[in-house]
């Protein structure tokens, strides 16, 4: 299929969680609708959309059992399942590969227990592995990154870090941060890896400032 065609595909929305091209996301899935779309996907070619649901007024997401659906930011991941194990109880532990961000086009009219989007791939070129960061770039995220585990009284293994690639460490960091959900989409959104580096530092900085320090989330935006 074209990257330019639309593609039907169901949605797993989860504030905070960020999933990134060639990047890997463990989930445990337990409740019925979501057990239903895993067995669906793997069923076919095992294609699952993350997107985050839009925060209400007050800045929480609204909640998953909420008679009306959540809205949804614009663009999400697309990921294959690369591993699945279903559990004893009908639950399943998942891992999520990215393949390519996309933009939901429309959700769909379904009858299934979960929702269905028709994703647009034509915005983005994450089939292209991006180019590493400028050294300067490098030093200063990892400086940050180590203030900014202190500052959360994270223990962290610096030596590994420092062997990972620049994709691998910018897009992990991502993930793991304890940032809002405005803050995460603006990172899954940003047009290559550099600006996303400059995002992140931008972020850790701010969230060390904030008064109470880099206990939790905070409004960047």
């Amino acid at each position: 299929m074209a990257a330019s065609a639309l593609l039907r595909v169901p949605i797993f929305p989860l504030a905070g969680a960020l999933l990134f091209p060639r990047m890997q996301l463990p989930l445990h899935i337990f409740e019925p609708r979501y057990r239903a779309m895993v067995r669906d996907a793997l069923g076919g070619e095992g294609l699952i959309v993350m997107v985050q649901p839009r925060p209400e007024a007050g800045g929480a997401p609204k909640p998953s059992g909420a008679a009306r659906p959540p809205a949804l930011f614009d663009v999400g991941c697309l990921g294959q399942i690369v591993r699945s194990d279903e559990l004893e109880d009908g639950c399943f532990n998942i891992i999520l590969e990215g393949l390519t961000r996309i933009r939901i086009a429309r959700e769909a009219n379904v009858t299934t227990p979960y929702r269905q989007i028709d994703a647009d791939r034509s915005d983005f070129e994450d089939d292209v592995e991006p180019g590493p960061l400028a050294s300067i770039q490098r030093a200063e995220l990892e400086r940050e990154a180590r203030r900014y585990a202190d500052a959360l009284g994270y223990a962290v293994d610096w030596d590994s870090v420092g062997r990972l690639d620049d994709e691998m460490l910018v897009n992990g960091i991502a993930q793991i941060a304890p940032l809002d959900a405005g803050s995460k989409q603006a990172l899954l959104e940003a047009r290559d890896l550099t600006a996303r580096a400059d995002l992140l530092v931008q972020f850790m900085q701010f969230q060390r400032m904030v008064p109470g320090g880099a206990d939790g989330p905070e409004t960047l935006q």
